[in-house]
């Protein structure tokens, strides 16, 4: 029976899921990176390798470097873009070579993906990640203090913003600024970790760097990026696979280009090689309410690479949770489907890329995983595996009607 290969991020030897619990889990595919190395250096050959033997001894696959992060150098086209470009190049040469044949990358501006709590509670206990945009609008105007923020609202998300400023005590304000700065970004190569003593300041930084870069030019950048780098990737066998936006729309002054099927349209025409490919992360996308993300996974499952599957709760038009990964918001069954069909497709058409990766996104926290916070925000134990069971349960009668 044909089904998409399961997947689980591993955040190296450090982390404390460790690689024989994945094999007890029924993980079939590694999704990792050479976490401990500074952005833009070169993935040596040396490093590559002594991370996937690792992997390999306990017989499991290197499946998905994610990732090999795109440095703001490139992204803006800064003092090191050049060095950069070419260490990028190398990197991807050494992975294929290596036998690493899928690399995800994402090219949002300073931040990863942004959420303004995490330990939302859920009805049954738990707890997961919660973007509330008018708290982040609180954030942006009245806490951050960028400058002209307020002209990126509307009027009643600011006036919602000012009642939520005034009623928030200066731990819960330092709270959120952890949240939005740190915690979501530094273990996963984010431009500022836990080290930093005024990290406002440091960010408004970042961000001044985008001041005078516009979505158009942003998209340019995006294609340079990708001119430069495709070849490489045909060459060594290698698919790229952007990971869209999270949220899927512009915040904090700064372009944001891969958050809708348009989007995903314009990233198609700037380069068409197959390398040129996406990483369909249904909990980004689906930040967006007006996104269909059946009608989506539909017209560009040829060029998805990678998946990530969970869903969310839509509570407003921009504000959400993270509900798990069967129920909530999302066509779980519909989104599952397509990428079943695809596999399909391709297998008939005598495609090589089969094992089209999924893994469960970020999970609840419960039982166990409310014990201690040895987990990274979003990416704890049980919570996971709950979701990697229901969606490889999902997969598998889906498959079975399919093949019947």
């Amino acid at each position: 029976m044909l089904k998409l290969e399961k997947t689980w991020r591993w955040f190296g030897p450090q982390d404390k899921i460790t690689l024989d619990m994945l094999v007890q889990m029924g993980v079939e595919g590694v999704v990792t990176a050479l976490h401990h190395l500074p952005i833009g250096v070169v993935w040596t050959k040396e490093e590559i390798l002594k991370l996937k033997n690792q992997i390999e001894a306990k017989g499991l696959r290197w499946s998905v470097v994610e990732s090999l992060p795109v440095s703001e150098d490139i992204k803006t086209k800064g003092k090191n873009y050049a060095q950069h470009i070419e260490n990028y190049k190398i990197s991807l040469k050494n992975l294929g070579e290596c036998g690493v044949d899928t690399v995800c990358y994402n090219f949002m501006p300073v931040l990863d993906w942004t959420r303004t709590d995490l330990r939302f509670k859920h009805k049954g206990g738990g707890e997961g990640l919660y973007f509330d945009y008018p708290t982040f609008a609180a954030f942006d105007v009245f806490i951050l203090k960028r400058k002209d923020a307020d002209k990126d609202f509307p009027p009643e998300i600011l006036r919602q913003a000012e009642e939520i400023f005034k009623k928030m005590p200066i731990e819960e304000q330092e709270k959120l600024v952890y949240n939005i700065i740190v915690v979501t970004q530094g273990f996963v190569n984010g431009v500022i970790d836990g080290t930093v003593k005024d990290p406002k300041k440091l960010f408004l930084e970042y961000i001044s760097h985008y001041d005078n870069i516009s979505e158009a030019q942003y998209r340019q950048n995006l294609k340079d990026f990708l001119d430069a780098v495709i070849p490489t990737c045909e060459e060594a066998n290698v698919n790229l696979c952007i990971h869209p936006d999270d949220p899927p729309y512009p915040v904090l002054g700064m372009p944001r280009i891969c958050g809708c099927a348009d989007d995903l349209r314009k990233l198609r025409a700037s380069n068409q090689s197959v390398r040129n490919g996406i990483t369909f992360c249904t909990g980004s996308l689906s930040g967006r309410t007006d996104n269909n993300l059946v009608e989506i996974a539909r017209e560009f499952s040829p060029w998805v690479h990678f998946i990530h599957l969970r869903n969310t709760q839509h509570l407003t038009e921009r504000s959400f949770y993270e509900s798990g990964h069967l129920y909530g918001s999302l066509n779980m069954p519909g989104i599952v489907s397509e990428f079943l069909k695809e596999q399909r497709r391709r297998q008939q058409e005598g495609r090589k890329d089969l094992r089209m990766p999924f893994r469960p996104d970020h999970g609840i926290r419960m039982l166990t995983d409310m014990d201690n916070d040895i987990y990274n925000a979003g990416y704890p134990l049980i919570g996971r595996l709950r979701g990697l069971a229901e969606i490889d349960g999902l997969q598998t009668g889906i498959a079975f009607s399919m093949d019947k």
